[in-house]
């Protein structure tokens, strides 16, 4: 065993040392060697390969070279970008982020033909609703007071704002409060907004004398507040006290504070009044809610008669589905599209059109210095509004074909012409109330959008499936009440928008594939179709188990009592 060496080479051959390469003994590679500095290389022939070969020898000796490595990589950069012109650098182009385009239109193209030959839907309206709810059927279930009411504290008068269902909102939690506080309700008065800008009053939309009377065991209603308490305020309703409450207060926010102005003043004022009242209330506010909205709220006669007579012709149309149709809550109005900042497809007019919009809306709203608005996120977020043309490719995605008739629920269409014609081709069977209805009877309602909401409300109300496209109050009102009505099943398609937004702008996937995911989609709201009040959400969405009892269930049984 030789022992290890740890002093430098004397020129022989260690034991720990590699033997030297027989290539490099050899008398035509030295002379080559000699020549170049380093064996095996061929020597530099330019004087500039020289220079630059004795720099690169020297520096390799040492081992600062690698201080001087960064030093030498800038050199070589600025040295490079000196030869090269700036002219033919490439440019990089940004690609948007999938779904973040507006690209339905060429899908719609694609997958077209294959959807017209798909002859696989039988009988979908008749057999969406496969999965019943393991906690059986409800009915409802509203307890009302049959004694007399105690003395009055005094008169509240509200500003209900918004449109229809917003104002439904009001009514309903003006109720609930004013049964709480014992005091009288003054019919609720409704703002005009310049939105909706629909002049309407109460007993316009509302039958108001039904109203009074379903609740008069529960509230004190009246139309008027008696003279001798006016009179202390000049007969001036802006005079009164009004109070600004904040959005979702609790129950006991007006026992606390506004219960001992009322006893004071004899009347108060709460303006505005919509999202005033929490979600999460005791049952003996809930009961009048329910109450307020499920039984004492019904249409005008004049709507009624209308929406009913509408229904009738809706269902006569659909006798190859025996009687049944569709709804589908369209939000595709100029105001809503231009709300959304959502961009489209129709180049610098739809542009100008939407800031026009924004501005006689909202009035410098969007254009406020430092606002970003990022159409591309927003479509990927699923918060633009579904066009026709996403909406006909969604449901015929779902099962529903040709023959399916459908009830659209919308108000006027942008660009009506151009977005529309994909949707009637998909749906021939496609009727609207203007559609439905004769001019003379439209007549009536025609410039007032809150009564035209109500014949939608109507329709949609009682049709087999209703599909929402975009939220809000109509459709969530819609939700509830259908759920009331339909032994607690909402029967209502809610699409992910999200997803879709993603599929809408796949140019890859198939008609089979893209159907599938419709399908999925269409099982997932049918398996939410029953589902039960949680703290804080609307009992105007979720009547279970507030209203409604479970059939051949006690009332004990209820996870949430009405008293």
């Amino acid at each position: 065993m030789h022992a290890y060496n740890r002093l430098p080479s004397s020129g022989h051959n260690s034991p720990s040392s590699p033997p030297s390469s027989p290539i490099s003994r050899s008398p035509r590679l030295r002379h080559r060697s000699s020549a170049s500095g380093r064996p095996g290389r061929p020597a530099p022939k330019t004087l500039a390969q020289r220079l630059a070969w004795v720099l690169l020898s020297v520096l390799l000796k040492r081992q600062g070279i690698f201080l001087f490595a960064p030093l030498l990589y800038i050199s070589f950069i600025l040295f490079y970008m000196g030869t090269v012109s700036f002219d033919v650098v490439p440019v990089i182009k940004h690609r948007p982020a999938p779904g973040s385009v507006y690209r339905s239109p060429q899908l719609y193209a694609k997958l077209r033909p294959e959807m017209n030959s798909d002859n696989s839907s039988v009988d979908t309206i008749s057999t969406i609703w496969k999965h019943s709810y393991k906690g059986g059927e409800w009915r409802p279930c509203i307890n009302k007071f049959s004694g007399g009411l105690p003395e009055s504290n005094g008169y509240i008068y509200v500003e209900a704002n918004g449109g229809l269902n917003q104002q439904r909102t009001s009514i309903c939690n003006a109720v609930a409060v004013a049964g709480y506080l014992n005091a009288t309700l003054v019919i609720p008065h409704f703002h005009f907004h310049s939105i909706w800008r629909d002049p309407s009053k109460f007993g316009d939309i509302y039958d108001e004398e039904f109203f009074v009377k379903a609740l008069e065991n529960d509230v004190r209603i009246v139309d008027t507040v008696p003279g001798y308490i006016m009179e202390r305020f000049d007969y001036n309703m802006s005079n009164v006290y009004n109070f600004r409450i904040k959005a979702w207060s609790s129950i006991n926010y007006y026992r606390d504070s506004v219960l001992p102005k009322l006893l004071e003043e004899k009347i108060i004022r709460i303006s505005p009044f919509a999202n005033r009242l929490s979600f999460d209330a005791p049952p003996s506010v809930q009961r009048l809610r329910c109450l307020a909205n499920y039984q004492a709220l019904r249409f005008s006669n004049s709507i009624s008669a209308l929406g009913d007579t509408l229904v009738a012709r809706m269902k006569e149309r659909s006798a190859n589905n025996s009687g049944k149709y569709i709804s589908v809550h369209l939000r595709f109005e100029e105001d809503m599209v231009a709300f959304s900042c959502c961009v489209y497809d129709g180049g610098d007019g739809e542009k100008r059109d939407m800031d026009a919009a924004r501005e006689r809306g909202w009035k410098g709203k969007f254009t406020k210095p430092g606002r970003v608005i990022r159409p591309g996120a927003i479509r990927l977020n699923g918060k633009c509004p579904l066009t026709p043309l996403e909406v006909g490719l969604m449901l015929r995605g779902m099962g529903f074909d040709k023959s399916t008739s459908i009830f659209l629920a919308s108000g006027r269409i942008y660009d009506s012409e151009r977005h529309m014609a994909p949707l009637l081709e998909m749906f021939p069977l496609l009727q609207t109330k203007e559609m439905l209805a004769s001019a003379e009877e439209l007549a009536p309602f025609q410039n007032y959008s809150s009564r035209m909401a109500a014949i939608d409300y109507t329709v949609c109300l009682h049709s087999e499936v209703f599909v929402t496209t975009q939220g809000g109050n109509f459709p969530h009102f819609l939700l509830g009440h259908r759920r009331y009505l339909y032994g607690g099943h909402s029967r209502t398609i809610r699409p992910d928008k999200r997803k879709l937004a993603l599929l809408f702008d796949n140019p890859n996937i198939g008609w089979k594939s893209f159907k599938r995911q419709m399908l999925n989609m269409r099982a997932h709201s049918d398996s939410k179709g029953i589902e039960l009040k949680r703290p804080n959400d609307s009992i105007y969405s979720f009547p279970c188990p507030d209203c409604m009892c479970r059939v051949n269930k006690t009332e004990d049984s209820r996870s949430s009592s009405v008293t």
